[in-house]
């Protein structure tokens, strides 16, 4: 899966930049309203992309690191890194970094492309200091088994690397099972532009009619913010 992701992204890396930049000011204003930080944090963002949530938290923090597994998506990063932002390559399920070393950690959009996000929660929890702050943001499927099966169809047909889009309730179970505690959730729904959003997964010809079948009637989609503690016992 890791091959398919960096396929995938490796191709569209400058469409992702481009959509990043154009959603930088909202990102960042998101993410100052839900952090309360003293600007002495070190922060690692996974499955950074093309930096947009690394940037978004760079302001607050003192260091920033962001991680992805596309060399593409980090040279775009890259080009809008500030002072104290790095961006490094490597595998969300076997973070290279020691236990406790980051006060705060965060994904974005970047769960549903995981095998076993499990691990990686579990990895992101390791190296989140006791009393550190973690920033979970993915889109929702419906608690309805049904409605989750047909939202995971057309996401699967428009982009092969998405593995599942989890509910609300799977990412809760997924919190608990790592002793997290749950401080704030945010529902945020998003129009969509259909054929943009089909062109930002280069999904084209058959693919893409197959996908234009199979898409949800609604032209929106949910996204969970969620921000979680490590308990400190």
């Amino acid at each position: 899966m890791v091959e398919s992701v960096r396929k995938r992204f490796s191709e569209t890396a400058d469409a992702i930049a481009d959509l990043q930049d154009r959603r930088a000011a909202e990102t960042a204003e998101h993410v100052a309203r839900l952090l309360t930080l003293t600007g002495e944090e070190r922060a690692l963002d996974v499955g950074t992309g093309a930096g947009a949530f690394a940037l978004a938290l760079a302001p607050l923090v003192r260091e920033v690191v962001g991680l992805d597994v596309v060399p593409e998506l980090l040279a775009e990063a890259r080009k809008r890194a500030t002072e104290n932002s790095e961006f490094v390559e490597g595998d969300a399920e076997k973070l290279r970094f020691p236990t406790d070393s980051f006060d705060v950690v965060c994904t974005a959009r970047t769960l549903h492309h995981i095998a076993r996000p499990e691990v990686v929660l579990s990895e992101m929890t390791r190296v989140l200091r006791p009393g550190g702050t973690m920033l979970v943001v993915d889109q929702l499927a419906s608690n309805d088994p049904l409605a989750a099966i047909e939202l995971n169809q057309f996401e699967k047909a428009r982009d092969p690397s998405t593995t599942r889009i989890l509910a609300d309730v799977d990412l809760r179970t997924l919190f608990d099972s790592n002793g997290l505690v749950l401080r704030r959730a945010e529902m945020v729904v998003e129009e969509r532009d259909l054929d943009r959003y089909l062109d930002l997964a280069a999904c084209h010809g058959l693919d893409r009619e197959r996908a234009k079948s199979l898409a949800p009637a609604r032209p929106t989609a949910t996204y969970g913010w969620y921000v979680l503690s490590r308990p400190t016992v």
